[in-house]
């Protein structure tokens, strides 16, 4: 059977796929958290920091999964 084509902007297309995104991106960063954590309580000051840069990293991917400004406000042709 034919998939039916997804728009852009239609939110039935993207939420599930933003949502899912979102989830992993906090499970990964939950992860970084604790590897900095262990790291930091050994003495390993090097790998804690590469830790702490990669949790860094998945919250700013974080705050900007989802539809972007321009995404929303360009106009369908």
């Amino acid at each position: 059977m034919p998939q039916p084509v997804r728009r852009p902007l239609d939110s039935r297309a993207t939420s599930g796929s933003i949502d899912v995104r979102r989830e992993q991106l906090q499970q990964e960063a939950i992860r970084w958290d604790l590897v900095a954590r262990n790291a930091a309580e050994r003495g390993d000051t090097e790998a804690s920091a590469r830790a702490i840069l990669s949790l860094l990293d998945c919250e700013r991917r974080l705050v900007s999964a989802g539809p972007q400004v321009l995404q929303v406000i360009k106009p369908r042709s």
